[in-house]
């Protein structure tokens, strides 16, 4: 768990403007995109799902998680019940992995009959396979659920990493960048990077992040990366070597002023989220992170969190985007995995998916525009651990930018 730049400065400062601004941009770059409902309309939807009845569907999606694990199992089990298709979950550590296969058999001659029908992408990976020629579409505005699709209140919906989308991917679900602790322990959580800064010099090894290139560390210097630059412009456009050093100069600035006061010192760091949540469970660490708003209220409801944990985003913004599903252009069932794709967009599937007892993944639907009855799905109790003041979306910066980050953050931090 992937150009052109959207919007600038005096945009970001108000995140109703940013939203409409980018809504927008990501109209007029793909104009197959302005009229859903006509381009659904031309696609005979009971032939297509005829064709996907009997087919199997090989979806590439991360398995580091036992909730989206068993959530992707009862989407299995449901897409046989209703239409006939297999649905096998192939369990990848990396989307890269995926990436990789598609374009290794596309190189091979192999334009059909491809080892992966769907995979779970967003940001670099995407870029690359749009760019490569190599994703099956545009398909995602065609699919009869991608109307109750939120693209005004959402617009990270039809943007991906400042890379329009261009109905190449289906947004599946929403994330932000946040933070949780103990309340007993951090009462007062530092909601900006320059007050993590001051945090861990007031308590020095019991903050850290992990180690790029994994996908929470990049995360966490994308985050620094946006609080630290004074104009942003050059982040939505591709990278450059100018623009990396310019921009990347307050980074590694602060990187460099937070590095001592890390747990071991900043000479090493935890592999990945799971054990930075893990030691803070255990005392070690002060802090966790995630880029799921719901985690911590997830893991409390599973009773592997005390229920004092709270959750905090950076007030002036915290990155957030939309992951999505794609299609590769070699597939060996297009159809059945629009079929499956067009279930996972539903409203019974979404508000499962949103379900904090379930996995607690943010809907990209809009849930107000749904039907009464489909609207009362999303009814949900607050829970402990979840974030109680949003902050406004950061936008990822574009996915080029992606590997020079974490290639400089190896070569300065990484030995």
């Amino acid at each position: 768990m992937a150009g052109i730049a959207l919007w600038h400065t005096p945009i970001m400062r108000d995140p109703n403007l940013q939203r409409r601004h980018l809504l927008r941009s990501a109209l007029a770059s793909g104009a197959a995109a302005l009229l859903p409902a006509a381009a659904a309309a031309a696609v005979d939807w009971g032939a297509l799902e005829a064709r996907a009845r009997g087919k199997k569907v090989f979806f590439n999606a991360w398995a580091g998680s036992e909730r989206t694990n068993a959530y992707l199992a009862w989407v299995a089990a449901e897409v046989s019940r209703r239409h006939g298709i297999g649905l096998e979950h192939v369990k990848i550590t990396d989307t890269a992995e995926a990436v990789k296969r598609v374009r290794s058999e596309k190189q091979a001659g192999r334009s059909s009959g491809g080892s992966v029908d769907m995979v779970w992408i967003n940001g670099e990976n995407f870029l690359t396979l749009k760019r490569e020629g190599l994703l099956f579409g545009p398909f995602a505005e065609q699919l009869p659920n991608y109307r109750w699709v939120d693209t005004a209140g959402k617009p990270t919906t039809r943007v991906d990493f400042s890379e329009p989308v261009e109905g190449l991917e289906a947004p599946w679900g929403m994330a932000q960048f946040t933070f949780f602790a103990d309340r007993q322990r951090v009462p007062q959580p530092p909601r900006s990077m320059a007050a993590l800064l001051e945090f861990a010099r007031a308590q020095p090894g019991r903050v850290t992040y992990p180690r790029p290139p994994n996908f929470h560390g990049t995360t966490f210097l994308k985050q620094a990366l946006l609080e630290a630059t004074p104009d942003r412009t050059p982040l939505y456009r591709p990278v450059t070597p100018a623009a990396l050093e310019r921009a990347g100069a307050p980074l590694w600035n602060y990187l460099d002023a937070l590095r001592p006061h890390l747990w071991r010192g900043g000479r090493q760091h935890p592999q990945n989220a799971a054990a930075v949540r893990q030691m803070m469970a255990d005392g070690e660490l002060l802090i966790a992170l995630t880029f799921n708003p719901n985690e911590a209220a997830n893991e409390i409801a599973a009773r592997r969190l005390p229920a004092t944990v709270h959750s905090w985003q950076n007030e002036k913004g915290a990155v957030g985007n939309t992951h999505f599903l794609a299609i590769p252009v070699n597939a060996s069932a297009p159809d059945a995995a629009q079929v499956v794709i067009n279930f996972l967009l539903s409203p019974e599937a979404q508000a499962r998916k949103a379900d904090i007892e379930v996995w607690g993944d943010g809907t990209v639907l809009a849930v107000d525009r749904l039907p009464a009855g489909e609207r009362e799905r999303f009814q949900a109790r607050s829970w402990p651990g979840q974030v109680e003041q949003p902050a406004p979306v950061l936008l990822e910066p574009h996915g080029s930018w992606v590997d020079p980050l974490e290639r400089e953050w190896l070569r300065r931090y990484g030995q």
